[in-house]
């Protein structure tokens, strides 16, 4: 089993609108193809900044096949949405983890 996980840096102004945007437009989206399962917004305590929150979108995913299918299928046309309604106002990272234990 494999963790995918995307890091979120918001705008402050524009995280609440992030977090409305996860949950109604791109959770339902991603979930479609049934490749990524079980997800999870998190915030993320540690990197407090006075003018930005950060998020962690974490993705249960069964390998990383699974995970480029998705990609290449929804996930490339969904971090374009982002761009499109967010623009510069998030950045987002992503991490591949395996579970160990």
């Amino acid at each position: 089993m494999l963790i995918y996980n995307t890091t979120y840096h918001v705008e402050l102004a524009d995280a609440r609108n992030f977090v409305i945007w996860l949950h109604e437009c791109y959770i339902p989206e991603a979930e479609k193809s049934g490749e990524l399962k079980n997800p999870r917004v998190l915030r993320i305590l540690s990197h407090k900044e006075q003018d930005s929150e950060c998020f962690s979108m974490q993705w249960e995913v069964e390998d990383s096949a699974a995970l480029h299918r998705w990609h290449t299928q929804v996930g490339a046309r969904l971090n374009d949405e982002l761009m499109k309604t967010f623009k510069d106002k998030v950045i987002g990272f992503p991490t591949l983890m395996e579970v160990i234990a």
